[in-house]
Formats: structure tokens, C-alpha cells, sequence
């Protein structure tokens, strides 16, 4: 092989790991197994279900959607359709803190009595306010049926069912913070001000300027 093709198979391949690089998935995201403890109107129950958490950037947020792999709690009666509306949330973890509210639509068919509830699938909106890995963790269920409530959470302390490497948040301190401060009480930055500064600097320059001279001259008599 002539130096000139093994040159060229080189850059191909280095250009094919930059293109690897680049590439990288920034969110990490894996099938969850969540053992819910129910309490509903009837008496405890009991179900495990893997969650699935996915995040799509739109803008300065994510839209985020929560995937129940089975049913879990059951009713003792049948619920027509839309009987049943199911919400949640999602813990976060690392370098952000806090929750993010899912809820997904009433069901479309009747759900049969003593049946595992399949829970539809549930979004919401994650705004980040810190940079940096952050994870996603099943946290409690809520299902209204019938003017019942049944709250059901994960005994088994589940691992994150999402990682995600967020950058640009809004609240990390990045802009006008000033180290943690607070903004209210930072001096304004707009056009009038800018120029009302600016005048008021061209003002003291021209007050020294004048006394300089003053002083000068004055020395310059006594001399």
C-alpha cells in the first residue's frame, strides 16, 4: 500500500472518531423496575412496574414523558372510560434539586374490575435551573378514580431511570447574579443608565481636568 492511501485511511479513521466524539449521547436513560405500596380506598395493594423516563430539549426546557411498562393497582369495580386520571413525579437528583409534576389523559377504554390499571403514558416540563448531570427518579403515583384518590410510592428505593448532562440553565448564576446576590438590588443596566453613567464619568473627568489646570496655573503665578 503507497504511503499516499495509508495517509488517507489515517485521516478517514480520525475524522471517523471525531464524528464518534461528537455524537455522544448527552442523557443516559434505562428501564427502571419501581415497586409501588398503594393505598387506595379498599386497602393496601401492591404491584412492581418498570418506568421509563425520556426528556426532549424544546427551547430553554425539556419535555419530559414517563412510561409505565405494567399495571399497577387494581379497583374493585370496573372504570368506564375516563374514569381514571393519573398523575406523578419525578424526583431530581444531582446537580439539580426538586421535582417535575407528569400527568397524562383519563383512560380510553374500560378498565375491568380486580385488573391491573395500566397508567397512560405522563408529561411534563422540566425548566433546569443548575448545569450538569442530573437524574430522574420514578417518585409518587396519583390515581383519582371514581372521586377517589389512590397514592402510591416506591418502596424499594429505585435508581434514576434518567441521566441527563443539561448546559445553558437559566438559574445557574451564569448572568447578573453577582455571585449570588440579588438582582433586585444590582444597579440597572439599560440605555438611560448607561448613558447617565457615562455622563456622569465624562463630567468628573472634565471637573479634575479643570482643577489641574487651575492648579497649574496658580502655581505657575507664585513661581
Amino acid at each position: 500500500m503507497s504511503y499516499q492511501k495509508r495517509t488517507a485511511l489515517a485521516l478517514a479513521a480520525a475524522v471517523a472518531g471525531s464524528v464518534v466524539l461528537i455524537t455522544a449521547p448527552a442523557a443516559q436513560a434505562s428501564v427502571v423496575d419501581v415497586n409501588y405500596n398503594c393505598q387506595t380506598p379498599i386497602g393496601a395493594k401492591s404491584a412492581v412496574s418498570p418506568i421509563d423516563i425520556k426528556a426532549v430539549k424544546s427551547g430553554s426546557s425539556y419535555n419530559v414523558t414517563m412510561t409505565f411498562q405494567k399495571g399497577v393497582s387494581s379497583s374493585p369495580v370496573a372504570l368506564g372510560a375516563g374514569a381514571m386520571n393519573p398523575s406523578a413525579v419525578i424526583n431530581l437528583g444531582g446537580a439539580d434539586k426538586g421535582t417535575v409534576a407528569v400527568k397524562g389523559p383519563a383512560n380510553t377504554a374500560e378498565i375491568p374490575a380486580n385488573t391491573p390499571i395500566k397508567i397512560s403514558d405522563l408529561s411534563g416540563t422540566y425548566v433546569p435551573k443548575a448545569n450538569g448531570k442530573v437524574t430522574f427518579t420514578a417518585g409518587v403515583l396519583t390515581i383519582k378514580a371514581l372521586g377517589t384518590t389512590t397514592t402510591c410510592t416506591a418502596s424499594n428505593s429505585p435508581g434514576p431511570s434518567l441521566e441527563l448532562d443539561v448546559t445553558g440553565a437559566a438559574g445557574s448564576g451564569a448572568a447578573g447574579t453577582g455571585g449570588g446576590g440579588d438582582p433586585a438590588a444590582l444597579p440597572k443596566t439599560g440605555p438611560l443608565d448607561s448613558a447617565v453613567a457615562l455622563g456622569t464619568l465624562g463630567g468628573t473627568v472634565v471637573l479634575v481636568g479643570a482643577a489641574g489646570v487651575l492648579w497649574l496655573t496658580r502655581r505657575n503665578q507664585r513661581a
